[in-house]
């Protein structure tokens, strides 16, 4: 039993999961409405479609890469399911359009990640402008309102008074951690992002999994897009705006590197969820809002220097100071 503990106490997400509690502990005699059950459900529903792009955007961490267009994506893919369902197209085929374009978005950054050899950085950064700028042209700059009540059916019932949104993002981060740590074909992204050439030469189709990852990023940014739209009945132009750094910031905080071979969906998932909390904190206090972009910001540099001095100790370039002190002695 001692031997379980001090193996979960050296897991990344406890350590996560033991800062999430102080924060919630110290909320609670701060505020006497943080924990109430309309303050925590608001709190999950602002959370679970960034959630959502968080169980993706992991995966594709895993394995080496990250995409910066997601936002974008999620904007675009919001409003070209808008825009089909406002000509009168049938819910289910507007919605697989919207999908489908969210996993061709995916498809062509993966190729040119993969395929030509482009930076990940460079590639997904150009997305992010160009998804933008589509939006704004199919949209006009206004927002798109007047969606059939069916639609609406995907985002805005609540079950046992939880709405579908929160429900929909837990059942993506529950199967998606059980495929990332259990599945043997999913395993296949912690060698690529451990040692790509390494698993190159154990027969592991580098290549095509490098742009799978990016297929399910486009994807369920697509999803996130629908659910989104769904629950607020209209598609925003301002949708996603920002969501790339957050998503990104909130993976490197639940233990994945930006090199690549480590991280977990749960482990996302409390770092999205800690953000989440200092931010709602935010708010309770009465800071702010304009601190909030300076906390997202200086949040992902921290996770970014841990992660580098976490991979500087692990390779023993990394070498802490030691203090002696001498003792004094008596003849």
């Amino acid at each position: 039993m001692k031997e379980w503990i001090a193996r979960v106490a050296r897991q990344r997400e406890f350590m996560i999961f033991v800062i999430v509690a102080v924060v919630t502990v110290a909320m609670t005699f701060s505020s006497p409405h943080f924990l109430t059950t309309g303050n925590i459900l608001a709190l999950l529903l602002g959370l679970s479609i960034e959630a959502i792009v968080v169980v993706a955007m992991t995966n594709l961490m895993v394995s080496g890469g990250f995409d910066m267009s997601v936002g974008s994506v999620l904007a675009f893919t919001s409003a070209t399911t808008a825009t089909f369902l406002r000509m009168g197209m049938p819910v289910v085929f507007a919605v697989l359009i919207g999908l489908s374009f969210g996993a061709i978005i995916g498809l062509i950054n993966g190729f040119f990640v993969a395929k030509v050899g482009l930076n990940p950085f460079v590639t997904t950064l150009s997305g992010l402008s160009l998804y933008r700028g589509l939006t704004l042209i199919i949209t006009g700059g206004q927002n798109l309102a007047g969606l059939p009540r069916s639609f609406r059916a995907i985002g805005q019932p609540r079950f046992f008074g939880v709405q579908t949104p929160i429900i929909i993002a837990l059942v993506l981060i529950i199967l998606g951690d059980l495929l990332l740590r259990n599945s043997r074909f999913f395993r296949q992204f912690y060698y690529i992002g451990g040692n790509e050439k390494a698993a190159r030469l154990s027969g592991i189709r580098v290549d095509r999994l490098k742009m799978l990852s990016y297929v399910l990023t486009g994807f369920f940014a697509a999803v996130a897009g629908v659910v989104m739209t769904s629950r607020l009945g209209a598609a925003s132009v301002t949708a996603g705006t920002g969501m790339e750094l957050r998503v990104i910031t909130a993976v490197i905080i639940g233990g994945a590197s930006l090199q690549g071979g480590e991280g977990s969906v749960l482990g996302s998932f409390l770092g999205i969820l800690l953000m989440g909390l200092i931010l709602n904190a935010l708010n309770l206090l009465g800071v702010s809002v304009y601190w909030q972009t300076f906390v997202v910001g200086a949040t992902l540099l921290t996770a970014v220097v841990i992660d580098r001095l976490g991979k500087l100790k692990n390779e023993g370039q990394l070498v802490l100071p030691r203090f002696r002190f001498a003792r004094k002695t008596t003849e």
